[in-house]
């Protein structure tokens, strides 16, 4: 038996296999088949704009703790890998989901790195110019002054600022008072970073929120030089 004129041999290749044949769509590039494969969404944007909504519901709902790059993941119909690949760390993404205009961790890690800081400065002097500096910024002033204002208002947001906080701020700042604080007082770094946390979150309200006439007032040096030795001080000094 002869095949007819009109079929090739490869598509009687293909009659003699088992099963339907299938064949990408027209127009499919190789590009969607890779996607279409690993589970990712048409369109990066629309795969962020998932991941990210995913993240805000968890974090709201779970806190910071509790909530999961693979919960995350599995809400938003991705892998996790893909959302380590937008993202990066749960901090980040934290940020991203909170449209934080910086990551604190990042800019903590930089202010806390060994050549960060000038010969004449002192740690506790250092972050607080650093910290002042971020606040200086308009745009990252207002974000988490938002986060500060609307904390008080929701348990639910209090648990989650806090647990951020404690991951992403506290943690670098214990790491560095290890370092800095005499032999015998490193065990204590806990205690002295969350002392270190409450009086630059303490200005943070009575400057940029309440915006006290007597600290609105005053440059960034004068806040420096009445501050930054009470932050030395918890941060490697005598607590008694």
């Amino acid at each position: 038996m002869t095949e007819a004129p009109s079929e090739t041999r490869r598509s009687g290749r293909a009659r003699r296999s088992e099963g339907p044949v299938v064949t990408d769509a027209p127009g499919e590039t190789r590009r969607d088949r890779r996607a279409r494969r690993s589970g990712r969404r048409g369109g990066d944007s629309g795969t962020r704009e998932a991941i990210l909504a995913a993240a805000r519901a968890r974090f709201g709902d779970l806190g910071y703790d509790r909530t999961t790059i693979r919960g995350i993941a599995t809400d938003a119909g991705v892998d996790a890998a893909l959302v380590h690949h937008f993202y990066g760390s749960k901090e980040q993404l934290f940020a991203a989901a909170m449209q934080l205009p910086v990551n604190p961790r990042e800019v903590l890690d930089a202010a806390l790195a060994p050549e960060a800081r000038g010969q004449d400065q002192s740690l506790g002097e250092h972050l607080l110019r650093t910290v002042l500096g971020v606040w200086e910024v308009a745009e990252i002033r207002a974000t988490f002054l938002g986060l500060l204002r609307s904390a008080p208002t929701s348990d639910q947001a209090v648990i989650m600022l806090r647990e951020f906080l404690a991951e992403a701020i506290l943690g670098p700042l214990a790491a560095a008072v290890r370092q800095a604080a005499p032999e015998g007082m490193a065990e204590d770094a806990g205690y002295r970073a969350a002392l270190v946390a409450s009086q630059v979150l303490g200005l943070g309200m009575t400057r940029y929120v309440l915006e006290l006439p007597s600290l609105t007032q005053v440059s960034s040096d004068d806040l420096v030089a009445a501050i930054a030795p009470n932050l030395d001080r918890y941060l490697s000094g005598d607590l008694r």
